[in-house]
């Protein structure tokens, strides 16, 4: 029987047996057309994926389907661009913990489907389709604690890899336009695997004092903060060439100092 979807409320979790049944989709892929209920659901798995989706503010902008070489503006790609002229209703889940998705609820195409490049699953740059989406009926579900516990997550899985494995997933993840999400305050979403090469490569020395770090963290690492030298809020990169480790006095200092030859000897480390 057709569902009405007024019993499935934003924030509600399914696992992918029950988002099945309940649309009456396919169980695998991120774009699921169901022609038995006239929907497209799509899914935004922020746990394990090569499509690289980001929020900026109230939009989100997402990738459309094909892994490997240039989308094409067909199958579900299509679908979900003429979306807003072929009666399909489209829904959006995401994903946070493996297994569960959490639903956001009806998203609408807000302006044209655009290119971008990205790396496909042979790490391969690729012209990409990202669809700006919003939702239509709430605000997103997601709370700021999630989003955080995820990017721990992310850390610890990139803590395992070595540094040249790092190196390059921190290159194949930096932005330029860096995403956020909005809540009680605008919170920028980070590559981790950016983050995480910073405070390797300095290797426990904070990179403005030149003091060892402080103290250790829980799992015995020397504690660093990663600062951005050109602040994400005045239009700096999330890359490695704008990411140092500091302590954390050093990093306070240069929140409310931002003094001129701190920020020279920054500039030169990383020219360097």
């Amino acid at each position: 029987m057709l569902k009405d979807f007024k019993d499935l409320q934003p924030g509600m979790t399914l696992d992918n047996a029950g988002l099945c049944a309940y649309f009456g989709c396919s169980p695998q892929g991120g774009m699921r057309r169901s022609l038995k209920t006239n929907t497209l659901v799509i899914i935004s798995n922020h746990v394990e994926s090569i499509y690289d989706d980001k929020w900026i503010g109230n939009e989100l902008h997402y990738t459309g389907m094909g892994q490997v070489g240039d989308q094409q503006l067909n199958s579900q790609n299509k679908t979900l661009a003429e979306s807003h002229t072929n009666g399909v209703s489209v829904h959006l889940f995401e994903v946070f913990v493996d297994k569960e998705y959490i639903y956001q609820g009806p998203v609408t195409l807000v302006r044209e489907p655009y290119r971008k490049v990205q790396q496909d699953a042979n790490k391969k740059d690729r012209e990409v389709w990202i669809f700006p989406l919003q939702l239509t009926e709430s605000q997103s579900t997601i709370t700021i604690d999630t989003v955080i516990q995820s990017s721990q997550k992310k850390q610890r899985k990139f803590s395992k890899k070595s540094t040249e494995q790092l190196l390059e997933d921190a290159k194949a993840s930096a932005q330029t336009d860096v995403g956020y999400r909005n809540a009680s305050t605008k919170y920028y979403i980070r590559s981790e695997a950016v983050a995480l090469l910073a405070k390797r490569l300095a290797n426990g020395i904070c990179q403005l004092c030149d003091q060892p770090a402080p103290f250790k963290d829980k799992f015995g690492q020397p504690y660093l903060e990663t600062h951005h030298i050109e602040w994400l809020a005045n239009g700096g990169a999330d890359s490695p060439e704008n990411t140092v480790a500091l302590c954390p006095n050093c990093h306070k200092k240069m929140h409310i100092v931002n003094a001129a030859e701190d920020l020279q000897k920054l500039k030169h480390l990383k020219s360097n």
